[in-house]
């Protein structure tokens, strides 16, 4: 059975930090981009940032480019979001995500992926 479960959310203050983590189970995890996505109340999806199979490259939206880094451990089948300098407009539901053959122009689009965790609650306020 494949499983994406995705921890490390919380209540956090302005400025704070958090990391996230997912753990892939039931797939072959190194064959995979990895990316999270998130949702804040009444919006849709939103991508955040993706990394390639081995690690060597990840991207990110502008929104959290500067503050975001991602990471991945295919040891370990772990996935990595380490969030500083957090803003109340990061608090959101986020996700992590699994996709097979993903190419540049789909990696935002959420129907490219093919396994989605359940997510996690961040939530930043005072």
């Amino acid at each position: 059975e494949v499983q994406l479960q995705a921890s490390g959310g919380g209540l956090v203050q302005p400025g704070g930090s958090l990391r996230l983590s997912c753990v892939a189970s039931g797939f072959t995890f190194s064959n995979y981009t990895m990316s999270w996505f998130r949702q804040a109340s009444g919006e849709g999806p939103e991508w955040v940032s993706s990394i390639a199979r081995v690690g060597g490259t990840a991207a990110y939206a502008d929104s959290v480019k500067g503050r975001f880094t991602t990471s991945r451990d295919n040891a370990e089948n772990t996935l990595y979001l380490q969030m500083n300098s957090l803003k109340p407009e990061d608090t959101a539901v986020y996700y992590c995500a699994a996709a097979a053959g993903l190419i540049l122009s789909s990696i935002g689009v959420p129907s490219s992926y093919d396994y989605w965790g359940q997510g996690t609650l961040v939530t930043v306020s005072s």
